[in-house]
């Protein structure tokens, strides 16, 4: 990662502010100095006040899933050939007749 030479921007911060201890989560995104390719990330760091100084007691990174995964598929409308498709199969079974029910 270091040898792509990446340099860092945050691009949304939320920060929850303490008694000794503050908390920033938010999204960053790195571009590599090296090969000008973009990676965005989600991070999550808590600090702590301790012994007169802000230490980092936690901190999380991850890649943003987004770009893996690509865009959700759009639901169907009723123009779509699978809408159609169901309100065929309820007009038919509209037209059957139920089967006797024994007494």
């Amino acid at each position: 990662f270091l040898k792509k030479k990446p340099q860092g921007e945050i691009l949304e911060s939320n920060v929850v502010i303490g008694h000794d201890w503050c908390q920033d989560a938010g999204i960053y995104e790195f571009t590599m100095g090296a090969t000008g390719d973009k990676v965005k990330g989600r991070y999550s760091f808590v600090y702590v006040f301790e012994d007169g100084q802000w230490k980092i007691s936690h901190h999380h990174s991850s890649v943003m899933p987004e770009p893996i995964l690509g865009a959700a598929p759009k639901p169907p409308t009723a123009s779509t050939p699978a809408e159609k498709k169901v309100e065929d199969v309820k007009m038919d079974a509209s037209k059957e007749k139920s089967p006797a029910v024994p007494k």
